[in-house]
C-alpha cells in the first residue's frame, strides 16, 4: 500500500513538472483560472504565499476552511447500544442495527446529544432547539445501510467562532490572535473501517467503528495557512478535551480533519479548492495546506488548472497525492430520516411543568455546568503567576504541564516568573528531546520543587543547580543527596573564593585589559571562568562584587 502511494505521488510530481514545462513552451501571459465563486469573506486579512511574477499583478493569496470529525466520548455509539472502545477484536462490537439488518431501528443516544450541545456552547454557537435528522447517501463497503444518518438541513449548533493564537515572523517570535467563524456542528455517525491487504489483493472490513457518535466542526475559510490552521485544530482539540465530550487523540482517530485549500489573486474571487482527506495530526495538517498551497500557486503560475479533486497527504513523501476527481458533483441524495422524529431541545424557559428532566436535553442547564475552558485559565494563570501569555499557551498546549507548574509553585519559595524558566527551558526542553511527555518525567514536581527551594536559600548556586538536574534525570537520588555527594554546597569561605578570583584575572591579563577599557561584555566571560573553577559553587552576586573591586583597584 505504501509503496502504491508513493509511486502515485512521484507520478503526480512528475505529470506536474512536464505539464509546466509545456505550458510554459506555448503561454506568454498570466493564466486565468476557473473560479468557484465568492466564498464568504475571511474575517482577518490573507497570508500571501508569493509575489506574482508579472508586475501589475496582484500577490497570491491561499484560503483554507476545515472540516473536523470529533468522535464524541460516550460508552455506546450514537444510535444503537454497542459499546465504544478503540481496542477490540474485529466486528466484535457490532449490533444488528450496526450492521443495518432489516427491521432495525435507530435510539438515539442522550449522551452524545448534550456533549453536542455543551460544543456548540463553548464554541459560541447558537443551539437550535429543533434539529433534523437527515439520510445522505453514498456506497462504501463499511457502510453497510449505504447511508449515513447526518444533520444536513438543520443541524444542533449554527454560527460560532474560534479563536486561537499562533507565532508569526522569521523567527516565530510574535504571537498573534484570529477568530475563525463556525458555520455549523452536527451529529452523524462514524462509518466502519477498510483494511486494505495488498498482498493478498483484497479489503477485509471491521465494523466496531460503524455508527459511533461524531460531530462535525464545519469552519469557515476564514484562515491562510498551514501552522494557522493546525493552531485552530489545536485549541478545539484543547476545548473538546476540557469539556470531556471527546477524548480528541488524534492518533487513536478521535479527531480527523478534512482541508479545503484554494489560492487566488488578492481582490478577485476564490480559486478552485482541492480537499485533503483524513489528516490525523496537527502538523502533518499544518504540511498538508502548506504543501497544496505551494503546489496550486505554481501549477497557475505556469498557466495549468487546478482541479476541483480530493486528495490524500503522504506524509513520508511530504506531499499531497489525487484520490478521485470532483469536478462532477455527486448526488447523495439527502432525504430526511424516517425513523427519527425532529430532535426538541429546551432552555428553562421553555422547559414544560413537571417535566421529567431524565427524558429532556435543557441547554441552560448545560451552560450553567462547563467548566473554565482553556482561554480563561490561560488569563488566570498569567493574572495569578505573573507569566507572559505565550508562557499559558505552552503550559496548557502540553499535556499535564500546567498541573506539573502550578504543583511546583506551591511547594517552592521561588517567584514563578523564574519558576516558569526552569519548566518551558530546562524540563520541557530534556522532554522533548528525549521524546517523553510529562506524565514519563524521571523528574518528579516534589524533586523540582526541592532542588529549586535549594536554590533559593542559597544553599547551591544557579549553575549547581544546572548540574544537578542533570543527574536528577537519571532517577536514582533525590536533590539534597547529590548536592552532598557532589559537594556543590555554596562556598562559604570568602577569601578562599577571592583567591579564585585572583588566579582567574593573573591567569586572563588580556580579558582584564579590556575590561579596563570599557569592553563589560568580558566581565561575564571572566565570571563563567570563576565558576568553572568553583564547579559552580560560587555565589554569582558575590563573584561579581569581588571582581568589581579587583578590578577598580
Amino acid at each position: 500500500m505504501a509503496a502504491s502511494i508513493a509511486r502515485r505521488c512521484r507520478r503526480s510530481l512528475q505529470a506536474q513538472h512536464r505539464r509546466a514545462g509545456l505550458v510554459a513552451a506555448l503561454h506568454s501571459g498570466p493564466s486565468r483560472r476557473r473560479a468557484q465563486g465568492p466564498g464568504p469573506v475571511a474575517s482577518g486579512g490573507r497570508a500571501e504565499t508569493s509575489p506574482a511574477r508579472e508586475s501589475g499583478v496582484a500577490p497570491w493569496a491561499a484560503v483554507v476552511g476545515l472540516e473536523i470529525h470529533a468522535q464524541i466520548s460516550s460508552n455506546s455509539k450514537l444510535f444503537s447500544s454497542s459499546q465504544v472502545q478503540f481496542v477490540a477484536p474485529p466486528n466484535s462490537l457490532v449490533s444488528f442495527f450496526d450492521a443495518s439488518l432489516p427491521g432495525t431501528l435507530p435510539v438515539l443516544n442522550r449522551r452524545c446529544v448534550e456533549a453536542a450541545v455543551m460544543t456548540g456552547l463553548a464554541l459560541n454557537c447558537s443551539i437550535n432547539k429543533k434539529s433534523l435528522f437527515d439520510r445522505k447517501h453514498y456506497f462504501y463497503a463499511d457502510l453497510p445501510a449505504g447511508y449515513q444518518i447526518t444533520q444536513q438541513r438543520l443541524p444542533i449548533a449554527v454560527n460560532g467562532s474560534l479563536s486561537y493564537s499562533f507565532w508569526v515572523g522569521g523567527k516565530k517570535n510574535q504571537m498573534v490572535t484570529r477568530t475563525v467563524r463556525i458555520k455549523q456542528i452536527q451529529l452523524e455517525q462514524d462509518s466502519g473501517k477498510s483494511l486494505h491487504d495488498d498482498t493478498r489483493s483484497q479489503t477485509l472490513i471491521d465494523l466496531n467503528r460503524a455508527g459511533v457518535g461524531l460531530m462535525e466542526v464545519v469552519m469557515e475559510p476564514d484562515m491562510s495557512s498551514g501552522e494557522e490552521a493546525a493552531a485552530a485544530v489545536r485549541e478545539l482539540q484543547l476545548i473538546l478535551q476540557t469539556l470531556g465530550s471527546s477524548q480528541a487523540i488524534m492518533a487513536e482517530g478521535q479527531l480527523r480533519v478534512d482541508a479545503n485549500v484554494s489560492v487566488h489573486h488578492l481582490g478577485e474571487p476564490y480559486g478552485v479548492r482541492t480537499e485533503v482527506k483524513n489528516i490525523n495530526s496537527a502538523r502533518f495538517l499544518a504540511r498538508a495546506i502548506d504543501y497544496e498551497i505551494q503546489r496550486q500557486t505554481k501549477e497557475l503560475e505556469n498557466g495549468g488548472t487546478v482541479l476541483n479533486e480530493t486528495r490524500a497527504f503522504d506524509y513520508k513523501l511530504g506531499c499531497t497525492i489525487p484520490m478521485r476527481d470532483k469536478e462532477g458533483k455527486q448526488d447523495y441524495r439527502f432525504m430526511p430520516e424516517p425513523n427519527l422524529p425532529p430532535l426538541i431541545l429546551y432552555d428553562t424557559k421553555s422547559l414544560p411543568a413537571n417535566t421529567n428532566h431524565q427524558q429532556v436535553v435543557n441547554i441552560d442547564w448545560i451552560r450553567e455546568r462547563l467548566p473554565n475552558l482553556p482561554s480563561v485559565k490561560r488569563a488566570k494563570l498569567v493574572e495569578q503567576y505573573g507569566i507572559l501569555p505565550e508562557h499559558s499557551f505552552i503550559l496548557l498546549n502540553e499535556d499535564g504541564l500546567m498541573e506539573f507548574f502550578e504543583n511546583v509553585v506551591k511547594r517552592t519559595q521561588m517567584n514563578p516568573k523564574k519558576v516558569i524558566g526552569w519548566i518551558l527551558k530546562d524540563m520541557l526542553g530534556y522532554l522533548k528531546q528525549h521524546h517523553l511527555t510529562v506524565k514519563e518525567s524521571p523528574v518528579s514536581f516534589l524533586f523540582l520543587a526541592e532542588l529549586l527551594n535549594l536554590q533559593e536559600r542559597g544553599t547551591i548556586s544557579s549553575s549547581a543547580a544546572k548540574q544537578v538536574l542533570e543527574e536528577l534525570w537519571k532517577g536514582e537520588k533525590n536533590p539534597l543527596q547529590i548536592v552532598k555527594e557532589k559537594k556543590l554546597e555554596l562556598m562559604q569561605d570568602q577569601q578562599e573564593l577571592e583567591q579564585i578570583c585572583q588566579e582567574v584575572m593573573e591567569g586572563h591579563q588580556e580579558e582584564v585589559m579590556e575590561i579596563k577599557e570599557g569592553n563589560r561584555k568580558v566581565f561575564n566571560k571572566l565570571m563563567g571562568l570563576v565558576q568553572r573553577a568553583t564547579r559552580g559553587r560560587a555565589d554569582p552576586v558575590l563573584v561579581k562584587q569581588i571582581l568589581e573591586k579587583k578590578l577598580s583597584q
